[in-house]
């Protein structure tokens, strides 16, 4: 298992395309995707490395790409959540490793994708609560967008174990802190 227990790192680098205007070209640029901020109430900001070895740090998720794309793509389709702190771990579950997932966006919409890594908020008042608490897929989508999806809003494939992928409409929100003490 890959784990990153300090902000910032992704568990394993993205060559991937940045939109030219959110760094001030006229085309997809081509770049190293290693890093990730997280600032409360904004995107996930990701930290890239541009051909000329030059950093450009905080490139939302939304304007990020796996291949240049005609399809706009919103801040609420990358991402379902703002951030809620500056504190999170990345890690990259084996189970889940390169393993096919479909996520749904905010808007309901459903896109297949699949997994990268999770990230893991940490140290702000909602993670420690039990119905808060998220964890965020990130996803490589088939049409070429990245999304960081709650778990609740992706369903995976494993065809050894899974009979019929669809959403569980009978799952409750666990509400209780248990404690051994």
């Amino acid at each position: 298992m890959s784990v990153c227990v300090s902000s910032g790192s992704l568990v394993t680098h993205q060559y991937c395309y940045v939109e030219p205007q959110s760094i001030g070209d006229h085309n997809w640029i081509p770049v190293a995707w290693f890093g990730l901020s997280s600032y409360p109430g904004r995107t996930w900001g990701c930290h890239v490395m541009l051909e000329c070895g030059a950093i450009y740090r905080n490139v939302p998720l939304h304007q990020l790409a796996s291949q240049p794309t005609t399809e706009a793509w919103a801040p609420s389709q990358a991402q379902t959540w703002d951030c809620y702190g500056p504190e999170f771990s990345v890690l990259e579950y084996p189970f889940l490793q390169g393993r096919k997932v479909c996520a749904r966006l905010r808007d309901n919409t459903e896109h297949a994708g699949k997994y990268l890594c999770t990230i893991i908020p940490v140290g702000d008042p909602w993670s420690a609560h039990p119905d808060q608490g998220k964890e965020f897929t990130l996803i490589a989508l088939d049409n070429g967008r990245y999304t960081a999806q709650p778990t609740d809003r992706t369903l995976f494939e494993d065809r050894s174990f899974t009979k019929k992928v669809e959403w569980p409409r009978w799952l409750k929100r666990q509400t209780q802190i248990w404690s051994a003490e």
